[in-house]
């Protein structure tokens, strides 16, 4: 198997065998990330794919599930995913579930015959980062997309078939925005009623049209008591109809919380206001990480 650079993967992919069907990432101007920086986007040679899950055979006794790498490997053509998927159900008969990163625009570009085609041949999840559900965050961080698009990409992948697991980041909008940002992401998750949502609390790296913003003033972080605050007003604003599991369990998030929404909505409220009453309860700065 052969890699290029460093590998990112969702942290429900820990023990997947990794494959990278792409290098870097097609969008790659997210003001906030600094993952692909370093890599000029291409695709990968099927043929070299094909043969990195040949040698992984050989390697693995067992694999239960399979990630498509890198940022955003959706954006191949169906043919050519298919010929991976295909692959995959030959040689890992055993495996389980494939998951990929897409972006929304990956998604819109697909017809819903050919994502449930990719659902039929064993891709179960796509990864997507949907980050917030503000027009004007979304705009400020050149996500190139619109809350409307995010919306209607989540819900074309759960109606193929394809669960959707959607990514927001705690504080991306600031101080100015935060409580834009907690309301309009309710609103989005709410009507995109995706399988999962992960939210995430925002980290700067170096080297980010974001870090160079706190730098120069134009942007103000969030406190971890103003995160709670956000956190709170965005699950206050989420109102689902049906069974989405909710995760803010990540090593950048100050107080951990998880459960399924709508049902546990009362319990994370309240953990979070036990959070605010008792701030001891909220990680040291020194121990997150992305």
């Amino acid at each position: 198997m052969r890699y290029e650079g460093n590998i990112y993967r969702p942290p429900s992919e820990a023990y997947s065998l990794i494959i990278q069907a792409t290098i870097g990432c097609a969008h790659n101007e997210c003001t906030f990330c600094s993952m692909f920086k370093d890599k000029q986007f291409r695709i990968r040679r099927i043929e070299d794919v094909l043969e990195d899950l040949d040698a992984a055979r050989r390697s693995y006794r067992r694999v239960d599930k399979i990630f498509l790498a890198d940022g955003d490997a959706l954006v191949l053509k169906n043919k050519d995913l298919l010929r991976i998927l295909e692959h995959i159900k030959s040689v890992f008969p055993e495996c389980g579930r494939v998951g990929i990163y897409a972006s929304p625009q990956d998604v819109l570009r697909k017809t819903p015959e050919e994502l449930r085609e990719l659902y039929e041949n064993g891709l179960g999840i796509a990864y997507m980062g949907v980050e917030s559900g503000s027009a004007d965050i979304l705009k400020a961080i050149k996500k190139g997309v619109t809350p409307e698009q995010m919306i209607e990409a989540g819900r074309k992948l759960e109606a193929s078939g394809i669960k959707a697991s959607v990514t927001f980041i705690s504080g991306i909008g600031g101080k100015r925005l935060w409580q834009e940002h907690a309301r309009e992401t309710g609103r989005v998750i709410t009507e995109m009623e995706p399988s999962y949502i992960g939210l995430l609390t925002l980290m700067v790296e170096p080297g980010t049209e974001l870090y160079d913003d706190i730098s120069s003033g134009a942007f103000e972080l969030l406190s971890p008591e103003e995160v709670l605050a956000e956190t709170y007003e965005m699950i206050r604003h989420i109102n689902l109809k049906r069974v989405s599991v909710f995760r803010s369990n990540h090593a950048s998030n100050y107080l951990s919380l998880k459960g399924d929404l709508p049902g546990d909505k009362d319990q994370l409220l309240a953990r979070i206001e036990q959070a605010m009453a008792d701030t001891g309860l909220l990680k040291d700065e020194r121990f997150r990480m992305l």
